[in-house]
C-alpha cells in the first residue's frame, strides 16, 4: 500500500463526484492515504470542506512562501492549525527562484511556522527552492528538529538533503524524478537512505512520465514509487511498505485515519 504524502485535492478543479472518482482511482491503485496540503490559511476552511467526507485524507495548514499575499499572523496560524484534521504545519519555507524580492516576508512567515510546529508538536512541510543555506540555517536556529518534518518535492543538492536528514527530516520525491532533465535529482535519490524517503505527487502539478503534460492526480504516485524503487534497487512492495511506514512515523496524527483507509 502507498501514501501520497503531498497533494492538493482542493485544487484539482473537479466536481465532488469527479473528486470521488479520483480518490477511488487512487485507492484501486493501492494508495491508502492522502495528505492534502494547505497553501493559505485564508483558504483553509474551504480546503477542509472539499476533503471532509474522505476518511482516508488528512490535512496540513500553512502559508506557501509564494502565497504571501495571504500572509497571516502567528496567532491566526496557531488557531487554524489546532484543527483536529491537521497533522502537519505548512507548506512553508523559502522560494528565491520565483520570488526573491519577498525574502523578508517569507522569512518572517517561515519562522512563525517553525514556532507553531514546535508549540503544537506537529511536523513541518517545507517548500524550498534556490534557498538551501537559509532554509537549513533557519530550521537549525529555531530548533525545527524538535518537531521534525519533510522537504517536499525535493529538487536540491545531496548536501542539503543530508543536512536535513541529519536533523531528523525526511526527503519527499515527486514525479520530477522521472523527467529527462532530472539526472542530479536521481543521483540524490540513490544516496538518500530508505528510512528517510517519502513519495508524493504534488498534484495537480508535475505529473510523472508517462503522464507528463496531463493534470496530475494522487493515483500517479504509483509511477513515482515504481521509479524510485528502481533507483534504490528494491521491489515496489518494499519501497511502498517503507515509505508508508515512514509517513506514519513522521505524521503520527494521521494514524487516526489509517484504520478507515
Amino acid at each position: 500500500m502507498l501514501v501520497d504524502s503531498h497533494c492538493h485535492l482542493d485544487r484539482l478543479g473537479k466536481t465532488p463526484e469527479e473528486l470521488k472518482q479520483t480518490v477511488e482511482f487512487a485507492r484501486n491503485r493501492g494508495v491508502e492515504h492522502f495528505l492534502c496540503v494547505g497553501v493559505s490559511v485564508r483558504e483553509f476552511p474551504d480546503m477542509l470542506k472539499v476533503v471532509e467526507e474522505f476518511d482516508c485524507v488528512s490535512a496540513s495548514c500553512g502559508v506557501h512562501p509564494l502565497h504571501q499575499e495571504d500572509a497571516c499572523s502567528y496567532d491566526e496560524l496557531l488557531e487554524a492549525a489546532q484543527h483536529e484534521r491537521v497533522v502537519a504545519i505548512g507548506e512553508t519555507g523559502l522560494d528565491y527562484f520565483y520570488s526573491a524580492d519577498s525574502k523578508e516576508v517569507q522569512t518572517t512567515s517561515f519562522i512563525d511556522h517553525i514556532k507553531v510546529a514546535n508549540e503544537l508538536n506537529k511536523p513541518l512541510i517545507i517548500h524550498t527552492r534556490d534557498a538551501r543555506e537559509d532554509t537549513i540555517e533557519l530550521l537549525q536556529k529555531y530548533k525545527a528538529e524538535h518537531t521534525k518534518g519533510v522537504l517536499h518535492c525535493f529538487t536540491e543538492s545531496w548536501g542539503m538533503a543530508k543536512a536535513a536528514i541529519d536533523m531528523g527530516f525526511y526527503v519527499s520525491i515527486s514525479g520530477i524524478v522521472t523527467f529527462a532533465s532530472a539526472d542530479e535529482l536521481r543521483d540524490v535519490v540513490r544516496q538518500v537512505p530508505l528510512e528517510s524517503l517519502l513519495v508524493e505527487t504534488d498534484s495537480p502539478w508535475l505529473a510523472p512520465v508517462p503522464y507528463r503534460g496531463k493534470k496530475n492526480q494522487p493515483g500517479y504516485v504509483l509511477e513515482v514509487a515504481e521509479y524510485v524503487a528502481q533507483l534504490k534497487g528494491v521491489s515496489l512492495s518494499e519501497l511502498a511498505e517503507i515509505t508508508t511506514q515512514n509517513f506514519f512515523d513522521l505524521f503520527p496524527l494521521a494514524k487516526s485515519f489509517k484504520t478507515n483507509a
